[in-house]
């Protein structure tokens, strides 16, 4: 590693890294960081599907389903907000790579804890730290994958990696069936959080290989060792290609520093960019409440008014897979019809399909068939929404505060919205009336349409353009 130094430096990277074609180096990337969602999914799914099992004499633990699908998840999710905050920070200071490392282990340690639960409080703990891993990776993660994928890529990259959510939700619930029926009552759901373990030590074996954010070093005073290393990958990726990349002719010039202050992030997000501070919050807040609320609750809501209580996963994957054919088939229309109109379609569309679906369930129509039929729909709408909300904070802020405005945005739009909307879901499902249970699905519809406005007055056109356009840099000029 080359030596830290600090002062005015002039680079191509941002510029040779936008013009570089996909290659299996992308695709190295991708796999490395894009799949600690697919664990999240896991964690989420998991633990919704279990609830009812959890809540049985005889499971191990003395805890009742409101606590799992309740208490549980709004810690799980408290952890994550906190996680996101402390290793946001720690992110921006000392680089991408140590802290996509750091806080896998941190997930796979209180992981394999949370399958030895004992009693409640032990269960509570394990489930805030593993909430705690998981938030620091959303900052790390996000950041590197937006500033290692070309421009022309990003938008559907980052909203197709966020919606692989779904893929680990999907897996989460088919795998609870088997254990839960062929497996003993207090064995069962402990196989199901050491599988999480399982394929978290293979994503880790991974994500080894997944290099430093050049933006990153250059800004941090290793320009040499962000040459060297953009250089190895186009040597890479010409040999793949069998061709000679040209070298771009735009440069900039920063100021290199060390690291960069809680009052500068700060002042930048209130004071320099308030309009996209407020647009980050909104869209945060409208997807985490529907999103905890539903992910934590769907079992509860099947148990409850349906009776089904050990095949809920069956009824959860085929949620979870129109949730991520959203994002899948809707990722590129975010690089090309634009960020705006997908991003305030998406939202208000799934809002107002949600406001049917709670009409429906109201008037008592539905089935546990139908009801899981109109979340496919509206959900196939809000997971592309829900994606890009983390695309759009991660590339509307400066480079310097990226992870912390990452972590930032997650955390308060995460807490006021995803504590909130497990407790809220699990309260008003627990009273056994229809008429509750649709007002909380109205809850999450207005947030979500309430949010689409706000995209349409303060969104970003950010699609095909470099990072550094869209927010320049706080180091192009000195303090």
């Amino acid at each position: 590693m080359s030596d830290v130094r600090t002062g005015p430096v002039t680079t191509k990277v941002p510029a040779r890294l936008d013009r570089l074609p996909w290659s299996r180096w992308h695709w190295m990337v991708v796999i490395g960081l894009g799949t600690v969602w697919i664990l999240d999914g896991l964690e989420v799914t998991i633990v919704g599907n279990l609830s009812a099992q959890l809540a049985k004499e005889g499971s191990g633990l003395a805890i009742t389903q409101t606590q799992v699908a309740g208490t549980a998840a709004a810690l799980y999710v408290a952890g994550a907000c906190l996680g996101a905050l402390f290793f946001g920070w720690l992110t921006d200071r000392f680089g991408r790579k140590k802290m996509f490392i750091i806080t896998m282990v941190v997930y796979l340690v209180a992981t394999a804890a949370t399958a030895f639960s004992f009693s409640a409080w032990w269960f509570f703990l394990f489930r805030f730290l593993t909430g705690f891993g998981i938030g620091g990776e959303y900052a790390a993660i996000n950041s590197a994958i937006d500033e290692l994928i070309p421009s022309r890529h990003r938008g559907r990259i980052d909203i197709i990696i966020n919606g692989s959510f779904w893929l680990g939700a999907a897996g989460g619930a088919l795998l609870t069936v088997p254990l839960l029926n062929n497996l003993p009552l207090n064995i069962g759901w402990r196989v199901a959080f050491g599988m999480g373990v399982v394929l978290g030590l293979a994503i880790l074996l991974v994500r080894r290989h997944v290099p430093e954010s050049p933006r990153w070093l250059f800004i941090h005073g290793r320009d040499e060792e962000a040459e060297g290393l953009v250089d190895g990958v186009e040597k890479r990726i010409e040999r793949e290609k069998g061709v000679k990349l040209d070298e771009p002719s735009r440069s900039m010039t920063i100021h290199q520093r060390k690291s960069i202050g809680f009052g500068k992030i700060a002042h930048t997000m209130v004071a320099r960019y308030p309009k996209r501070t407020v647009l980050g919050l909104s869209l945060f807040i409208g997807q985490a409440f529907l999103y905890n609320a539903i992910t934590f609750g769907y079992a509860q809501i099947l148990s409850t008014f349906f009776g089904i209580k050990t095949e809920t996963g069956y009824y959860f994957a085929v949620i979870a897979v129109g949730n991520f054919l959203g994002p899948l088939l809707l990722g590129r229309l975010f690089d090309t019809v634009g960020r705006i109109p997908m991003i305030s379609g998406t939202y208000i569309g799934s809002g107002v399909l949600l406001l049917g679906t709670a009409w429906l369930f109201n008037q008592g129509v539905l089935t546990a068939v139908t009801l899981t039929a109109c979340w496919c729909v509206v959900l196939f709408f809000a997971s592309a929404g829900a994606s890009s909300a983390y695309l759009t904070v991660s590339e509307i802020f400066p480079m310097e505060t990226r992870a912390m405005a990452i972590a930032f945005f997650y955390a308060i739009g995460t807490f006021v919205g995803g504590v909130s909307g497990p407790l809220v879901f699990a309260n008003l499902v627990e009273s056994g009336r229809p008429g509750d249970t649709a007002l909380a699905f109205c809850i999450g519809a207005a947030l979500m349409i309430a949010a689409g406005v706000v995209e349409l007055f303060l969104g970003v056109k950010a699609e095909g353009k470099g990072l550094e356009d869209i927010a320049e840099p706080l180091s192009t000029t000195p303090d």
